[in-house]
């Protein structure tokens, strides 16, 4: 089955063409079928790949389907890389794509068949950019997916093109995400300069072999956390990922679950001995993911609009990934992302369903009462909001608890920062949820009228999701339990190079136990206190003041942006254009062209028309070729 991991890509690629140049004649019930039915079958076929990779001792496989470039000593071939990380990432990626692509059916049902079979063609090569990202077997088809996902993101984000507002926020994703790629193809660069490959079997074990602390790992570390920075929306490169709420919420569910963000958290896991060997850089990746993780939770504490509020936390919980990966966490940062994916594509699709029953309405003071008008959607919603707030027995505690146990034994003020952040993860998301679906509905007349749950096609998604939310968590319990980490133990030969370069911290079962349970007690206080304050929520319609204002207002950061450099590159800019390329080329260009036309209009003056000038002119002509002749010679 292996041989045939070309198939996984190829299938959504199929999608992407048959709905992309027959958008004008195939119906909409067509274009679903085929944009699904492409995602199913490349999830059935991971699911055959995995069941084989999972076998004892399998062995990485590489499958070449040509060479790409050779130039000198280099080669680049095109050929994927099957192994336990790259499997686990595949059915991730189209098991949770799947479930949004049916979801997608209902959804979008609205739009015209030409507009549905086009947004199934960009969620098609969506999939198929996110697949070649974790098939690749070198940076070079790792970049290749990197932008593919990068184009793809404009393409979604930007969808209903109509809207001024959503151009911009896709322009701005484009933008944002092309800062953290040259960083990505420079620490390309320097790693074929000093090591000859970019092919994982070959440059992987070389970097094995380099001292740690070596100042050129460092480098190539600090550039491709760079492109992780804008590709996962880190500090200072996050503020595209809530404005790529414009896109369609299925969208918004298929770039913050499981694909494009996490595309950084890949790019590190898969590059780990590379990390493990520069410490320096190691730290800055913890402590530029905690600094994300506080900032973008404090921000969801004062949003409105539903979408903001999960937009805020997938940056918070990307920032816990990071964390993670700082403190040598591997395994327990690709854990969470699978349990994120569970549960934050759960929220948004739930998310979704809400805004589909209130007829496009986001603001969740506009909301309110809903579980008694859509059950099924207040059930899914509720398990999401447990699950992500590290409720136990539900998958996102036992991924959160490892990250905070990991974090406890590698530094204490990190750990405490981090449990901080998870009590105000479950603070607003419970918030959302209480004002959401709780007290008495706050919407119109009309609105209330047309509140219903949602067709098979949205709820069946949801319900699946929230399955896999409660029963996620379980492929990785912790040593405590008494149970074999089974993730731990199926990704090991993945990370089995870093082991072996550090030593681990052992921590006492009492140690792990004490750190669970103050964690759980600390999320169901929290919880019972946002409860308490917003089960009855009503709006009063009063500006917020003081700290609420500045966490309204997202710290200001777009403002500053814009201050120190939106706004100070337009100046330069009109500065160039008034003073340069007017002033300077145009009027240098135009002056060429004024005295090509000042000098024919001269010379022309000379055709006179008398004949006699002529002969004069010619005998002048010959006396000058005589005296230049005799002069040469």
């Amino acid at each position: 089955m292996i041989n045939l991991v070309w198939l996984v890509p190829l299938l959504p690629l199929l999608g992407f063409l048959v709905n992309g140049l027959g958008r004008r004649y195939l119906s909409k019930s067509l274009a679903g079928i085929v944009g699904s039915g492409a995602i199913l079958a490349a999830f059935v076929i991971s699911l055959l790949m995995f069941l084989e990779v999972r076998t004892p001792g399998f062995q990485a496989v590489t499958v070449q389907l040509f060479d790409f470039i050779s130039a000198g000593s280099l080669h680049i071939p095109f050929a994927f890389q099957v192994d336990q990380l790259s499997s686990l990432f595949l059915l991730i990626i189209t098991g949770v794509g799947s479930l949004i692509h049916i979801y997608s059916t209902s959804y979008m049902h609205d739009e015209t068949s030409e507009g549905f079979a086009r947004y199934f063609a960009y969620l098609n090569l969506f999939v198929f950019s996110m697949l070649i990202l974790v098939l690749g077997a070198n940076y070079v088809m790792m970049f290749i997916g990197w932008e593919g996902v990068g184009l793809c993101s404009y393409l979604l984000i930007g969808f209903w093109y109509k809207n001024t507002n959503y151009n911009n926020a896709a322009k701005k994703a484009f933008v944002m995400n092309r800062i953290g790629d040259l960083g990505f193809l420079l620490g390309m660069f320097l790693m074929i300069v000093h090591f000859g490959s970019v092919n994982y079997a070959e440059v992987l074990p070389q970097i094995a072999g380099v001292a740690k602390g070596d100042g050129t790992l460092a480098a190539i570390a600090m550039l491709f956390f760079v492109g992780a920075m804008g590709k996962s929306a880190q500090v200072p490169l996050y503020t595209w990922l809530p404005d790529a709420m414009a896109g369609p919420t299925p969208v918004s569910a298929l770039i913050h679950a499981a694909t494009m963000v996490t595309a950084g958290i890949y790019m590190i896991a898969r590059s780990n001995i590379l990390y493990t060997l520069a410490p320096c850089v190691q730290n800055v990746v913890a402590i530029i993911g905690l600094v994300t993780a506080v900032l973008a939770a404090s921000i969801a504490l004062k949003q409105d609009d539903i979408k903001k509020v999960l937009a805020y936390s997938t940056v918070s919980q990307l920032g816990y990934m990071f964390l993670a990966l700082g403190v040598g966490a591997y395994t327990t940062a690709v854990f969470h992302v699978m349990t994120h994916a569970f549960f934050k594509a759960l929220l948004f699709l739930g998310s979704g369903s809400v805004i589909h029953a209130m007829g496009g309405e986001q603001d969740i003071r506009k909301m309110g009462g809903l579980k008694k008008y859509m059950p099924v959607t207040n059930a899914t919603f509720l398990i999401g909001c447990l699950a992500i707030s590290g409720i136990p027995g539900l998958s996102g505690f036992f991924s959160k608890d490892e990250i905070l146990s990991h974090t406890f034994a590698a530094n204490k003020l990190l750990y405490v920062v981090g449990l901080l952040t998870a009590l105000m993860t479950a603070f607003y998301m419970f918030r959302l949820y209480y004002i959401t679906f709780c007290g008495q509905f706050r919407g119109t007349h009309e609105q209330e009228h047309h509140l219903h749950e949602s067709p098979g096609a949205i709820t069946f998604p949801l319900i699946v999701l929230a399955i896999l939310s409660v029963i996620g968590g379980y492929v990785g319990l912790p040593a405590v339990f008494g149970a074999p980490n089974l993730l731990e133990h199926y990704l090991h030969p993945i990370f089995a190079a870093s082991a072996e370069k550090v030593e681990l911290h052992e921590m006492a079962h009492s140690t792990e136990w004490l750190l669970m349970g103050l964690s759980s007690v600390l999320v169901i206080i929290t919880i019972f206190l946002a409860r308490n304050w917003y089960r009855n929520f009503t709006d009063n319609g009063e500006p917020r003041t003081g700290i609420a204002k500045v966490l309204e207002n997202k710290w200001y950061v777009d403002e500053i942006y814009d201050a120190i450099i939106v706004k100070p590159l337009l100046m330069l800019s009109r500065f160039f254009e008034e003073a340069i390329e007017r002033s300077g080329i145009d009027r240098l260009v135009n002056g060429v062209g004024r005295g090509v036309q000042w000098g024919s209009q001269q010379v022309r003056l000379l055709q006179s028309g008398q004949v006699g000038f002529y002969i004069f002119a010619m005998v002048i002509g010959m006396v000058i070729l005589f005296v230049i002749g005799f002069l040469v010679r």
